[in-house]
């Protein structure tokens, strides 16, 4: 769904399968990376590194780790430059 832009379809699913209670731990993580991603690509990055963060906590090797590293280097980034005029 994310593909097609979707998003908003994304995040519905994913916030079902995340209030389902008798999911795998595993598909849960996952559930939170793709609500992550979601949230993401509407511009929510707040709560895309908060879905990240919990998707980390259930799978500390899984895709959210990654994703999340990657938006911390983005917000992290500094260009003297800008900065300077």
């Amino acid at each position: 769904m994310l593909s097609r832009s979707e998003g908003e379809q994304a995040l519905n699913a994913a916030n079902e399968i995340v209030e389902d209670k008798t999911v795998s731990r595993d598909t849960l993580a996952m559930a939170y990376y793709l609500r992550g991603n979601a949230y993401r690509q509407q511009g929510n990055v707040r709560l895309a590194l908060n879905s990240y963060l919990e998707s980390m906590e259930l799978d500390p090797n899984g895709p959210a780790a990654e994703a999340y590293r990657h938006i911390q280097e983005l917000l992290d980034f500094y260009n003297k430059d800008y900065y300077n005029p």
